[in-house]
């Protein structure tokens, strides 16, 4: 019933308590216990309800009513907080969850990246994992990480038409130069057989930069800073997800070359002079000329070869 008053007040966006009572067919007393446990929700004015910051609202009943997917996000594990959403969609697949089913999380307290990085997750993002079971050979499981970038960057410049969207090789959606979607693709393969794949991806859609470590805010962005005004995290959530599910779809139909062509096209990191930063501090700088067909980036070394780059953080130098 609570899920059923907060999906009510986002539709109506202030009601009376009279309204309220009436249209779900709840008496008082249960009406005002109802409204105890949602006080943190709520901006009240004598007997008018009315949701705070409703455009951050985000909840699996909401979620599913305004979902055009058939399978990828109809099973949603929803928190308020958890430590990652990653580990907690793993533990899911580990006990045999089913394909589609999806993460949610309002606030991670142990956001991953790559490399074990950071990644800042408060109030105001979509934090999610997906739970994939490609019919693929484990090798090809980190194309789906290019597969989920076209996916963000196809979402955000459907919603936000004026912004400046591209893909950052391997993992990275930008606004501009500027990072606003990681991505972290976990497979985890038994006797070299691919058992499942989790999507992680994080989007700063109405996150406050200025939040963010000194050292990250001038790399980062966030969909209400470039706009000015925050925008509903239900509505992108289900885009993208539809999105999704449609490049996931070609994915497993064979045709990554397809998609590949879109992450191409895309791409803010070919034409670009790059440095590959690898593990243990070695750098390899050139410039990126392509991506081949299982995803790996090739650059044009400074003394003229040419060199694939299967992994790396990837920083553009011009």
């Amino acid at each position: 019933m609570k899920e059923k008053v907060l999906n009510f007040l986002y539709e109506k966006k202030e009601v009376s308590k009279k309204d309220i009572v009436s249209e779900l067919g709840i008496d008082e007393k249960e009406f005002d216990k109802i409204i105890e446990k949602l006080k943190n929700y709520l901006k009240i004015h004598k007997d008018k309800y009315k949701l705070k910051n409703s455009h951050n609202l985000l909840l699996p009943s909401l979620i599913k009513s305004k979902l055009k997917t058939n399978y990828i996000g109809r099973n949603i594990y929803y928190f308020d907080i958890v430590d990652s959403t990653n580990l907690t969609a793993k533990k899911l697949a580990e006990k045999g969850e089913e394909e589609g089913t999806i993460v949610l999380a309002q606030v991670q307290t142990r956001g991953r990246g790559r490399e074990n990085k950071e990644w800042i997750s408060p109030k105001g993002g979509i934090w999610t994992s997906i739970i994939l079971k490609p019919d693929i050979p484990a090798v090809n499981a980190p194309q789906i990480t290019l597969m989920t970038a076209v996916a963000v960057a196809k979402t955000l410049k459907k919603l936000f038409k004026n912004l400046d969207v591209g893909i950052k090789w391997p993992n990275d959606v930008l606004i501009g130069n500027k990072k606003v979607c990681g991505i972290l693709t976990e497979s985890y393969s038994r006797n070299e057989s691919l058992e499942y794949v989790i999507v992680g991806v994080g989007i700063d859609i109405n996150v406050d930069i200025n939040s963010f470590p000194i050292e990250l805010q001038e790399g980062a962005t966030s969909i209400k800073e470039e706009l000015g005004k925050e925008v509903p995290l239900v509505d992108v959530l289900c885009e993208f997800l539809y999105e999704f599910e449609k490049v996931y779809e070609k994915f497993k139909a064979g045709k990554f070359q397809e998609i590949l062509k879109e992450w191409r096209a895309l791409s803010k990191t070919i034409g670009s002079y790059v440095e590959i930063r690898k593990k243990f501090g070695k750098r390899i700088r050139g410039e990126a000329v392509g991506v081949t067909k299982d995803g790996a980036l090739i650059l044009e070394l400074d003394d003229g070869r040419l060199k694939k780059i299967f992994s790396g953080a990837c920083i553009h130098l011009s």
